[in-house]
């Protein structure tokens, strides 16, 4: 077996030297952070003073999505606002967490727009941004830009070789969605030299393409046995191709119980339990070779302030860098 998990990971920037390290796992939450079982709109409730509480509490990065239409079929809105924007205000409201995208829909976007505001709130965060890019999986969103859903996997593959381009001085690429002839720069530059890109699921892509262009691997929860399958794969990939090691992290929809005690009960991608199952499991998923897990408060029935405290109490004394 290809053990790469005790090798280090590369150096990009600042948000992801905090977030990711071998052998370790943060933990980070995922905006808005507020409770709205019954709604795909949230109220966006005390926002801002929501992440500045875990910027002070010391999670380790809060996480975005880009949720360009409200699709009723796809039941959640995330945060409203449009994530780059929301970026440059979080980056102006908090001081140490990173801000990551969960994930930017590439297909939808031109990638130009997205490497210049990427790197803007790269930035002006003082190197605190995270970029998540997927492909996209609401078919609904395609029609209303003029896209087409069944090719989207090759304009995010076409996407990612332009952003990676727009880091360099001058850049020269031909790309399906831009020639780019040396004559013209594109500023500001990311603030490790690449913005750090965290591949999707599969995006569209094949396994190997995954492991070798990404800087890290964004997947979902599983049982232990599949989930420390694929990401030994994932891992194996990157080894075979002669890459570097690289993070992966997943999403956990978490409602902690008062008793600290109490037992899990399954919920969407995720559980209903006390802190004590929370950290057990948490250290399952270390073992696995996890090294991140954004907690998801949606579902949260408890006090979202007090539910933060009481999570940076209970857990980051031991999932945190």
């Amino acid at each position: 077996m290809l053990n790469t998990q005790l090798q280090d990971f590369p150096t990009i920037n600042r948000a992801y030297a905090q977030v990711f390290q071998p052998n370790k796992l943060t933990l980070g939450l995922v905006v808005p952070l507020e409770a709205y079982p019954d709604s795909a709109v949230p109220g966006m409730v005390q926002h801002v003073e929501r992440a500045q509480l875990a910027d002070q509490l010391g999670f380790s990065a809060l996480w975005l999505r880009d949720v360009p239409f409200n699709v009723p079929s796809f039941g959640d809105a995330g945060q409203i606002f449009d994530p780059f924007v929301y970026l440059g205000h979080l980056a102006g409201a908090t001081k140490s967490i990173a801000l990551g995208v969960a994930s930017i829909v590439l297909p939808l976007r031109h990638p130009a727009h997205v490497a210049k505001a990427a790197a803007s709130a790269d930035a002006l965060s003082g190197g605190r941004l995270l970029l998540g890019v997927a492909s996209g999986d609401r078919p609904e969103e395609y029609p209303a830009m003029n896209m087409d859903f069944a090719t989207r996997g090759d304009r995010f593959r076409d996407s990612v070789d332009y952003i990676r381009a727009m880091a360099k001085d001058y850049p020269v690429a031909q790309t399906a969605q831009g020639s780019l002839a040396g004559r013209a720069d594109m500023l500001p530059k990311p603030t490790g030299g690449r913005l750090p890109l965290l591949i999707t699921g599969g995006s569209q892509q094949t396994p190997d393409w995954v492991a070798q262009n990404g800087d890290g691997w964004m997947t979902y929860p599983r049982d232990p046995v599949s989930q420390a399958r694929v990401v030994g794969d994932y891992r194996r990939r990157i080894a075979a191709s002669g890459g570097q090691n690289k993070p992966v992290m997943q999403s956990l929809y978490v409602d902690l119980q008062s008793d600290p005690s109490a037992a899990p009960r399954p919920i969407h991608l995720g559980f209903s339990s006390g802190s004590a199952y929370l950290k057990h499991y948490l250290r399952e998923v270390q073992s696995l070779g996890i090294n991140h897990v954004a907690l998801n408060l949606r579902f949260n029935r408890a006090d979202i302030e007090g539910t933060m405290e009481r999570l940076a109490d209970e857990l980051l004394s031991e999932f945190s860098l």
